[in-house]
């Protein structure tokens, strides 16, 4: 069996993306920040389809906790599915905040470069030495990277040095197979930023070449077939999911 790391998958694309893996049958760990009883609930939507997970606390904001879960990760490979090694790690976690560029203030700042930047950087630095050669790392990067939008200059800012990260990934850790890809979401019904009203889905859709927002669930299986050979080709690349955001 497959088994893969999600960061942030007690809600939304993470959520989801951990409920396609396990339907392809992929063993899942998930981690959750601060809502252990969402995590859970998560782990028994997938218990319900025939599916395998753990969820795990982690901050991806505090780097300094990522040795632990490595060996966190270790334990739980070997006690739950006899393994050692994972075949895949999605850098999921984040949040959003809407302000202006001239209001933005330095925690809040680095708060977000430590969660969307940072973070993956040096998770994926520390889960490294568990990944099989051959493995798969998907990174969730934004539309917001692409079409400029007022109020997440530093959300969209770290998205797009994960962007280049993505492509410094696989370049470097193409001599072990390992494919990296990133993922790039467009309007999709989630809690980030605060979720969805009514007036500004409409404006979203009305934007969007397809006429709505999308699913999380449109996400996720995007995310699950560059985990599976299914992907087994595209490497390098940022996907944007958007059903044509702006184009």
């Amino acid at each position: 069996m497959k088994i893969i790391v999600i960061t942030g998958g007690s809600r939304g694309i993470g959520a989801s993306a951990a409920l396609e893996c396990a339907r392809r049958g992929l063993g899942i760990i998930l981690t959750y920040n601060r809502n252990p009883q969402a995590a859970q609930a998560v782990v028994r939507k997938i218990d319900a389809v025939g599916g395998q997970a753990v969820a795990l606390p982690l901050d991806v904001a505090d780097a300094g906790t990522f040795p632990a879960f490595r060996d966190t990760v270790l334990q739980t490979l070997t006690s739950t599915w006899g393994e050692s090694r994972l075949d895949g790690l999605v850098n999921n976690a984040g949040y959003g905040i809407f302000n202006p560029l001239d209001s933005v203030t330095e925690a809040q700042f680095d708060g977000l470069m430590n969660v969307h930047l940072k973070g993956p950087f040096f998770l994926t630095q520390a889960l490294l030495p568990l990944l099989k050669d051959g493995s798969s790392i998907v990174n969730m990067t934004s539309a917001t990277t692409r079409v400029a939008t007022a109020g997440v200059a530093p959300y969209a800012s770290f998205k797009g040095g994960l962007e280049v990260l993505t492509r410094y990934m696989a370049k470097e850790f193409g001599e072990r197979r390992i494919r990296v890809n990133a993922v790039s979401p467009g309007a999709i019904r989630t809690e980030l930023g605060g979720g969805l009203n009514a007036e500004f889905e409409a404006l979203l859709a009305g934007q969007t070449a397809l006429g709505r927002v999308g699913e999380p669930e449109e996400v996720a299986r995007v995310i699950a077939t560059l985990l599976t050979d299914d992907g087994a080709w595209v490497n390098a690349q940022n996907i944007e999911v958007s059903g044509g955001y702006i184009v």
